[in-house]
């Protein structure tokens, strides 16, 4: 099912700003939260689709991104781009640290050391992004294109399993957070007493301490390691455009959640085309005698060779247009035109021979430029000056 506008999710226009997006998330937040809808499996699917939306809409560089291409810009599930699609419940309640870690109302209990609520649900640190350039072809770009890569990056550690220890007995539950992972603070303000969430200076966040360190982590989690990613790109990605893969970076230490791949897309120079926008642009070059008589000449396009007439008189400048031979837009709302701009070739060099004729020509009536006129039956006169 196709998603829904990301405004539209929480009734936002599109030029809200982030005061008014985080007043609608907070409120339909509350209204689908699992624990206030437990079993309800359509209001739970409202939850994470606003929280989707928030996480997109609140991060400047990703609502640039949405504005620009829509969910092909920032499409985050497992296998697809973007900073959203993909998120687990531990990212959504990670998000209400920040915006209800102030204790007060229906979810403020959910962030005591000890809880048993959202607040539980974080374990350790989060791995950071990696980025990548992958370089496209127009040909690529035209069809979309998946690719498979290899990326050294820090993963799991295999002996233990992302938790830093030795073995099972070596683990225990932080006595600071009580294996909730964040700990809950009060600050006076003039406003009176503020409560927020931070991580448990303790345990780092995973909930647990360690007695004895794992030999090949050395306690972190993770390790040195490859990993081969399928990418699916998107038809009608653009040069500079960044696209997202949820949880495709550096492992979390200590069990925490993955980083993001981030692909930026590069554009590999074409031989015969240019790209402007969704259109691509050829450069036709004619001699003098095809642009005056006409012709038909075979150009290129993304999809190979079509052939196109060059009617007689045709002037350098002039563009012929092959509609929908361009590029797709990345939101699947069209596709562009071929443009074949005629450039009439002027040899650098002539012959003897050439020279002569050239030099009758040139002062002729009709070899003066007239704009805006056309002569016809000029070509049977030229016939029979040269007989």
């Amino acid at each position: 099912m196709a998603k829904r506008d990301y405004y539209d999710v929480l009734g936002v226009p599109k030029n809200a700003d982030q005061d008014t997006i985080k007043k609608a998330y907070r409120k339909l937040a509350i209204k689908y939260h699992p624990d206030k809808n437990p079993g309800d499996q359509e209001a739970e699917e409202k939850f994470k689709e606003a929280a989707e939306a928030y996480e997109v809409l609140s991060n400047e560089e990703k609502r640039d991104r949405y504005n620009r291409y829509g969910h092909a810009g920032v499409d985050g599930q497992s296998g697809g781009f973007g900073g959203s699609g993909g998120m687990s419940m531990e990212d959504i309640f990670r998000q209400f640290s920040n915006i209800f870690g102030d204790g007060d109302g229906p979810f403020g209990s959910f962030y005591d050391a000890g809880g048993t609520g959202a607040g539980t649900r974080t374990r350790g640190q989060r791995g950071t992004n990696l980025r990548i350039k992958v370089a496209l072809t127009l040909e690529e770009i035209a069809t979309g294109v998946t690719r498979k890569i290899k990326v050294k990056k820090q993963i799991t550690c295999d002996v233990c399993n992302g938790t830093g220890a030795k073995d099972s007995s070596s683990i225990n539950t932080c006595p600071t957070c009580r294996g909730a992972g964040y700990v809950r603070q009060v600050r006076n303000t003039f406003l009176g007493q503020m409560q927020t969430t931070v991580t448990c200076p303790t345990c780092g966040g995973s909930g647990t301490t360690v007695t004895a360190n794992c030999p090949k982590c050395k306690g972190d989690g993770v390790v040195y390691g490859e990993e081969t990613i399928e990418i699916e790109i998107p038809a009608g990605v653009e040069e500079g455009m960044q696209l997202s893969m949820r949880g495709k970076g550096n492992a979390g230490l200590k069990g925490g959640p993955p980083g993001d791949l981030l692909i930026t897309i590069e554009e590999k120079p074409h031989d015969l085309l240019q790209r402007d926008g969704m259109n691509l642009v050829h450069e036709l070059y004619l001699n003098f005698a095809d642009a005056a008589l006409g012709t038909s000449v075979e150009v290129p396009t993304i999809e190979g060779k079509v052939k196109i007439k060059v009617p007689p008189g045709t002037q350098s400048g002039k563009i012929f247009r092959l509609r929908d031979k361009g590029l797709p837009s990345v939101q699947a709302y069209g596709r562009g035109d071929q443009l074949i701009h005629v450039n009439v070739w002027t040899p650098k060099k002539v012959t003897e021979e050439e020279r002569i004729l050239l030099e009758k020509l040139r002062d002729m009536p009709n070899f003066q430029p007239q704009p805006g006129k056309t002569e016809r039956g000029f070509f049977d006169k030229m016939k029979d000056y040269f007989k």
